[in-house]
């Protein structure tokens, strides 16, 4: 019976290939946008689940208050996983790390450095934690040595070939000598070890050794035992606030207890969350790895669906768009015998036979685009056709597609009356319009939420990118390293300043693109006690850097070491620090504060500036103190002049050789790392515009076969008026108004939903637009306008038929 079913199903497609085309690349497109975005979202639920015991492995965070700043930490102090592993019975075991950006490396006596970007301090249990086995090298030995350092596979052999590195030694810096005690594969990309490529022995950082619980600066990973819960210690893990951090904080306020230290509106709080559910779950501050957020999991998840519902639907409208041709064909079989049953059973065989055609060209596809949908998302993705479970999840999802798009034509086109099809009055015994209408309004209506979604989405990125940060990002070629320099910074800024291209240059610690930067605490000196504490930012800058960074001076002045010998120990404010002062940009000039908690050294305000954008515009701008101090700086920004770019940066390379001809000479430009902190929303972007094209183009499908199916319908009536003296444009006219309708309808329907969902989606920026009414108006003129293209054919080509062709059979 099946046999016979696919040969009469392969014989019916051979017949209507036009419908038969139509069908399999309207299901093929949809069928690969979802598998594509399926293969993302896989990838971005995997993370980190690859570690052994995975499921019982959790980071410590801390929520803190203090100094009028509110933070959510994804890093605690040295002690906290020590100290949980001994006074936790729940606690098996603890590691912690922590990031300190790049080195220069190079083997010991080899002349030139290679710049390590992704390197951490690791405790030794880091491979026992998660299970990591090294390729070279002991595991239970590794890292428990001062100086010594794991490397991956990738940075090994930057140096020398990884079967011969233990026992090698390196030089970080120029300074620090380290001996290579083992070799890891390269950690997996859907990790939050990604990117990690050297991890040196936390047993040698003397600041992980002190117990220092106010200081938060390790990202620190607790195992539990088998069945315990995380909930099972949060009571004993917010006791640690009393009986650790406060007599920590009564070394500087003696006497303070913890209720005061509540009172005064200041807290600590410490939780949990499991390591798989970092990377979408968790967006604190600093994370150690970039992280997603689980609202874009549901965005891709909504646009996958509504991928297969439209390319479903379309399936449905054109198969009975094309009943009519087949009504006569159902009208012999049912009048031969042919059960109801037997006729569904044989559409779906038909359904299925379009459905693993449209899944072979599906997979054809997504195979061709691959490379640039990697690149669009930032991702590694391959189709892994090794894996059985892969193609069962995928045949299965195939055959409930097919089901589902094949079922309603083959309960309709059962239902034929035979007596009257055969008659000729088919067009009576089919109906199913309401059915069809409600699909082309469900079809149209999330093609305009997913309009409105990609215009706003491309607002918001425009808006970010063109809004006034109170900084001139623009021209600003950022030279990194510049510590390896030592003491010879300032000569290579003053050889760089003489350069004809260049305007000004300065060197400084930090940028005001968002980076990982660390805070601390200040007091009034006549006003010593915890509630007047003020946590902000502190830049080491020179006196160039307010002109080279094109920032604005309210009051006071700039530095000038020149002139004014104490402005080693001064300070400028930017305006949010002054506002939580309470003071104003005038009275806070001269104000005195300690610089530290134990209240030793104080420094003087002798400026404010106005407040600029140095964090995400996610965040509210942040407190600033500025301290002089370029002989500490890392970065040395140059502001460039209009001209020949690619010469300038060759000129400033030939400088940087001469001074440190073996050091790297690594730049880039600030308004690139500016745009790379938005990356997420600009694929987001990316994304949302692609497979928004590909519904409206799969909707369109759908409305054609609906076009084409009403205009087959009412041939004869197209006839009749136009002998009865209509015209072309009348008709088209008449016949296009009753798609127009119900792509109005749509439009209703669609406009305060993609609202409600934008906003809410806009809700994660502190800065953001108001979403204007001509997102509303364009995203219903492009839906009625594709619409109305698409039904123009379909209603010229039956308003031009010769009526006489239309009543012959009359």
């Amino acid at each position: 019976m099946f046999k016979n079913n696919l040969k009469i199903a392969w014989r019916s497609l051979k017949k209507q290939p036009f419908f038969t085309f139509l069908n399999i690349f309207g299901l093929a497109i949809g069928m690969a946008g979802g598998l594509l975005l399926s293969l993302y979202i896989y990838d971005e639920l995997s993370y980190d689940k690859m570690f052994a015991d995975a499921d019982r492995i959790y980071r410590v965070n801390a929520d803190m208050k203090f100094g009028g700043k509110e933070e959510q930490m994804a890093e605690v102090s040295a002690p906290m996983g020590e100290t949980m592993l001994n006074d936790f019975p729940e606690v098996e075991l603890s590691t912690r790390f922590r990031g300190i950006g790049s080195v220069f490396i190079k083997e010991e006596g080899a002349r030139s450095n290679v710049r390590e970007p992704g390197v951490t301090y690791a405790d030794s249990t880091f491979f026992k934690m998660l299970g990591v086995e090294l390729l070279y090298g002991d595991v239970n030995t590794a890292l428990k040595e001062p100086n010594t350092v794991v490397m991956t596979k990738t940075a090994a052999e930057k140096h020398f070939p990884i079967d011969q590195a233990v026992g090698k030694t390196v030089l970080l810096n120029d300074q620090d000598v380290y001996t290579v005690s083992g070799v890891v594969d390269d950690l997996p990309h859907n990790s939050f070890l990604q990117d990690r490529g050297l991890f040196l022995s936390m047993s040698g950082y003397e600041d992980s050794r002190a117990g220092e619980w106010g200081s938060h600066n390790y990202y620190t990973l607790v195992k539990l035992i088998p069945g315990a819960k995380p909930e099972d210690i949060q009571d004993e893990l917010q006791g640690m606030v009393g009986k650790y951090l406060i007599p920590f904080v009564q070394r500087y306020f003696p006497g303070i207890t913890e209720q005061q230290f509540i009172e005064s509106g200041n807290y600590m709080k410490y939780s949990t969350i499991a390591l798989t559910d970092i990377h979408l779950h968790s967006g604190r501050s600093p994370e150690f790895s970039p992280v997603s957020d689980i609202k874009n999991v549901y965005i891709l998840s909504a646009i996958a669906i509504i991928l297969l519902v439209l390319a479903s639907v379309n399936f449905m409208n054109l198969t009975t768009a094309h009943s009519l041709k087949r009504s006569k064909e159902v009208g012999i079989r049912k009048t031969l015998g042919s059960q109801r049953s037997s006729l569904i059973s044989q559409f779906l065989t038909e359904s299925g036979l379009i459905t693993f055609g449209a899944l072979i060209f599906a997979v054809l596809i997504a195979i061709i685009v691959m490379p640039l949908y990697n690149e669009i998302s930032g991702k590694e993705l391959s189709i892994p056709f090794g894996n059985p479970v892969f193609w069962m999840v995928l045949l299965i999802a195939s055959l409930a597609l097919g089901v589902l798009s094949g079922s309603y034509p083959a309960f309709f086109m059962s239902k034929f009356v035979a007596a009257k099809v055969l008659k000729g009055q088919g067009d009576n015994s089919i109906g199913g319009g309401r059915v069809r209408n409600i699909l082309v309004i469900l079809q149209f209506s999330i093609s305009v939420i997913l309009i409105m979604g990609t215009l706003v989405v491309s607002q918001q990125l425009r808006y970010i990118q063109g809004k006034d940060l109170g900084y001139a990002k623009d021209q600003v070629l950022v030279i990194r390293g510049v510590n390896a320099l030592e003491g010879n910074r300032q000569a290579f800024k003053n050889e760089v300043e003489q350069l004809s291209q260049t305007t000004t240059a300065t060197l400084s610690s930090f940028l005001p693109t968002p980076s990982s930067r660390s805070d601390s605490s200040f007091m009034r000196k006549e006003d010593r006690s915890q509630e007047k504490a003020i946590n902000m930012q502190q830049w080491r800058v020179d006196e160039d850097y307010i002109s080279t960074m094109g920032l604005s001076l309210v009051s006071g002045r700039n530095f000038d070491p020149a002139q004014y010998a104490s402005d080693s120990t001064g300070i400028i404010l930017n305006e949010r620090a002054v506002a939580i002062l309470g003071k104003t940009p005038e009275t806070v000039l001269g104000q005195e504060f300690y610089n530290d908690l134990e209240g030793e050294t104080f420094v003087k305000v002798i400026g404010v500036i106005k407040d600029f954008h140095f964090e995400s515009l996610r965040d509210q701008v942040e407190s600033l103190a500025l301290f002089y101090g370029g002989e500490f700086a890392s970065n040395l920004s140059v502001k460039l002049n209009e001209g020949d770019v690619t010469r300038t940066i060759a000129d400033i390379e030939n400088i940087w050789m001469d001074i440190a001809p073996t050091q790297p000479f690594e730049y880039y430009f600030m308004d690139d790392s500016f745009n790379t902190s938005y990356e997420a929303e600009q694929r987001l972007g990316q994304i949302f515009m692609i497979f928004t094209i590909l519904s409206i183009f799969i909707a369109c499908l759908g409305l054609f076969g609906l076009a084409a199916f009403n205009a087959q319908k009412r041939v004869k009536e197209i006839g009749v008026r136009k002998v009865l003296g209509a015209g072309v444009g009348q008709i088209v006219f008449r016949l296009s108004m009753d798609f127009l309708k119900l792509v109005g309808l749509s439009v209703i329907i669609a406009l305060p939903l993609g609202w409600y969902a934008m906003d809410r989606w806009l809700e994660d920026f502190s800065y953001r637009i108001d979403i204007p009414w001509w997102i509303f108006v364009l995203s219903a003129l492009l839906a009625v306008g594709v619409a109305l293209l698409t039904v123009s054919y379909q209603s010229i080509k039956a308003a031009i038929v010769n009526p006489v062709k239309s009543l012959r059979t009359e």
